[in-house]
Formats: structure tokens, sequence, C-alpha cells
């Protein structure tokens, strides 16, 4: 089937559409912000760029578009018709991509969670899975027992 659009519209559409500063990604900006969370944006020293960083608490939330990350979810099975084989690979380089600086951030020593645009329409299940993602690790028992016995020293 053709395009319904004339190639002057597709490219007009398609220039249009960002990396920063998406609907999604303002929502989720939104939600955490509500939630008394501060953060920074769009790392730039970081791989992948990441929407949002968190510094103190070595965590990242990416924010992916359904579509151009190839989510599981229905707008991320879509093919496009026109011109699919460049789209299918453009797409497929994101996934890759997206692999590639995850694992990069965790090796470095980051915590590392993906929003998925679908995910944003259910902001109770949301906030709570960022809560969850966002709450401080509990120290390992290790270190909470050195600190203790480093406390007991000055006691004494």
């Amino acid at each position: 089937m053709a395009d319904v659009l004339t190639p002057e519209q597709r490219r007009r559409n398609m220039s249009a559409i960002r990396g920063k500063d998406t609907g999604p990604e303002l929502a989720v900006r939104r939600l955490i912000h509500s939630m008394g969370y501060r953060y920074r944006l769009h790392g730039k020293e970081l791989p992948g760029r990441p929407d949002l960083v968190f510094r103190a608490r070595q965590k990242i939330i990416f924010v992916h578009g359904c579509f151009w990350h190839m989510h599981a979810c229905k707008q991320g099975r879509v093919i496009p018709r026109t011109n699919a084989a460049f789209w299918c690979d453009k797409r497929a380089g994101n996934v890759k991509r997206d692999r590639r600086n995850i694992r990069a951030l965790r090796a470095c020593g980051w915590h590392v969670l993906v929003v998925w645009e679908c995910q944003t329409r259910d902001f109770v299940a949301l906030a709570k899975r960022i809560c969850r993602f966002l709450k401080p690790e509990p120290p390992s028992r290790r270190r909470a027992r050195k600190s203790v016995e480093s406390n007991l020293r000055y006691i004494r």
C-alpha cells in the first residue's frame, strides 16, 4: 500500500520528531519531580546520553519511544509500509546501540531503568516502579558491621 502522505509531507513529519523533551519524557520528568526527586538531564559525558541522571544515587532512567526502540507492545511491533528495509535496519540499530550503552553504564557502576512510552499511560504503576528503583539500597552487612565497629572505637 502506498503512503498516504506526499514525500514532502512525510519529510516534514519525520523531521519534526525529536529525541529530547518528548511527550513521554516530559510526563516522566513531571512525575519524578512531583515525587520530590531531583535529577540532571541528558548526561553528556555518559554513554547514550541518559534522559534522567541521579548522580548521588548512581541511577539512570531512559525514556524510550516504543516504535523507535522496538518495544514488545503494539506500537513497537509496527512495520512501516514504505521504505521498510531502511526503517527495520534503523530501528534494529537503535536497539543494538541501547544494549551497548546500558552495558557500558552498568560496567561503570550505574543502575539503569528503561521506561517505555506505553508505560507512561498508567501513572500509578509507573510511580510505584520508579519509587522502587530510586529507593536507596540498603547497605551491605559487611559495610554496616564495619561502620559500627569503627564508631565503637571512637566511643571508647
